[in-house]
């Protein structure tokens, strides 16, 4: 009787579950991180990776299409994970950042940030061709997916893209950001990855703020915030130019 009733409070409050529940997750994730992988692996890459998990399994126990939401006592992860709330936290990330400090990297790092972006989404796109995709949308998607695992979604919402190929861009960028953690350390001397102003042009050149972050707190935790800061940027400017120009130039190339 106790469990029937916990279970239909929980049932009514399901967003409020989803909020727990994903902070829990979180929170794992990260001493995952912290003790398993000494910090390498991001503990946002390990969270994602087991929601990733928990929807398949989810998919596949229950017949349905939403992961994890299709149980009840989860279906508040639809509402918290939906564009509302995505939407809500990229405005909430560009509004952390400064023009002015972008500057200070000057005409360099604000190009990175273009190429970077460029760059990322045509390897996606040429992923997705060569694996028998035609639709401009779902290569453009996948391109997307390969800039970031957040202007996957967002380019796949904004252009009617079906949620299987949104995933598969999430999963795209997620597997991006994991080589970035693992290698940022590994070329960081190489490639002279050792001061501010690098570390803004690399940031820019990569995307991925996860990724990003992890590998430089491998290297030198000093430039995380100078590589995060134009990777945050590289976030928004894949949002703007993946659903609308380089879209537009998938549907020329693709005819």
């Amino acid at each position: 009787m106790i469990l029937d009733a916990l279970y239909a409070l929980a049932a009514k409050n399901s967003l409020l579950v989803a909020f727990t529940f994903v902070g829990i997750t979180i929170w794992i994730s990260y001493k995952l991180s912290k003790h398993l992988t000494k910090g390498r692996l991001h503990g946002s890459a390990i969270a994602i990776a087991i929601g990733l998990l928990l929807a398949y399994l989810s998919g596949k126990s229950t017949g349905g299409s939403k992961g994890l939401a299709d149980i009840e006592l989860f279906s508040g992860v639809a509402i918290m994970g939906g564009g509302m709330f995505r939407d809500f936290a990229i405005v909430a990330t560009a509004f952390g950042v400064h023009v002015e400090d972008l500057k200070k990297a000057g005409v360099v790092g604000i190009a990175s940030i273009f190429i970077g972006v460029i760059l990322s989404f045509s390897v996606g796109a040429i992923v997705a061709v060569s694996f028998g995709y035609t639709d401009p949308v779902i290569i453009s998607t996948i391109g997307a997916g390969a800039a970031t695992y957040i202007v996957g979604p967002v380019t796949g919402a904004a252009l009617g893209a079906s949620s299987d190929i949104i995933a598969l861009s999430i999963a795209a960028g997620l597997v991006k950001s994991i080589l970035v953690m693992i290698s940022t350390p590994l070329v960081a001397n190489k490639i002279g990855l050792n001061n501010p102003t690098a570390a803004m042009i690399y940031g820019g050149l990569m995307g991925t703020t996860s990724g990003v972050s992890a590998g430089l707190a491998a290297t030198d935790p000093k430039l995380v915030p100078y590589g995060a800061m134009t990777a945050t940027f590289y976030t928004g400017v894949g949002c703007l130019l993946a659903p609308s120009v380089l879209y537009l130039i998938i549907v020329q190339l693709m005819g």
